[in-house]
């Protein structure tokens, strides 16, 4: 469990084959902030880019650590394939505050970067989610972008999918790797826990309404 509060942002500095077919994963090494590593052990849970894997082995003294990734979730994630810059949060602990929103790790759906300025102090990022995600997405309402939990300030519904624009002060885009965001860059995005049971609760009542 997490909260969207981004701890530290590493960089993916190694990729390794873990076979050679389509279906065998990878294994990454991530190198984290200084210090990063000091509390955490050998199977702890840290989010890359808003989706939780289990730290396979680490080296505090080098900041690097390993995580094995399988096909089926980088086929149902961005970024986790390439080096680059990842925004990394360690489990939530049960006596943690819950700064952002509950945040499970599990990644919902890739949406893609329509639009990301500058705006006065702050910047405006505008995301297209997949179309299956629309139901899910509601003005001020929270939304995990690569980790990061964010208010959603306006929906758009398009033939496309679904934009919502997104207002990032300059801490997150200084504090997390959202500021190399650009048109075109695809993002992990989570939808809140909350909703997701709302929709289950209102199709169940629909569904048991039309067999009377």
């Amino acid at each position: 469990m997490f909260t969207g509060i981004i701890t530290g942002v590493g960089r993916i500095v190694a990729i390794h084959d873990l076979g050679r077919s389509l279906q065998h994963g990878k294994r990454l090494t991530i190198e984290a902030p200084a210090g990063y590593l000091d509390d955490v052990g050998l199977g702890d849970s840290i989010a890359l880019n808003g989706a939780c894997m289990t730290v396979t082995t680490f080296a505090p003294e080098s900041r690097q650590f390993t995580i094995d990734i399988s096909a089926e979730s980088l086929d149902k994630t961005s970024g986790l394939d390439q080096a680059g810059t990842v925004n990394l949060e360690k489990a939530l602990r049960a006596n943690d505050r819950l700064g952002g929103h509950i945040v499970s790790g599990h990644v919902d759906g890739v949406g893609q970067v329509s639009h990301f300025a500058q705006i006065s102090e702050s910047w405006e990022l505008r995301v297209t989610a997949p179309q299956a995600l629309a139901k899910y997405l509601a003005y001020k309402g929270s939304i995990t972008v690569n980790g990061v939990s964010l208010t959603v300030n306006s929906v758009s519904d398009r033939a496309e999918g679904c934009e919502i624009s997104i207002n990032l002060i300059p801490h997150t885009v200084e504090n997390t790797a959202l500021g190399g965001l650009k048109a075109g860059s695809r993002v992990n995005l989570e939808i809140d826990t909350v909703a997701r049971y709302v929709e289950r609760m209102l199709s169940l009542e629909a569904t048991q309404q039309d067999k009377t």
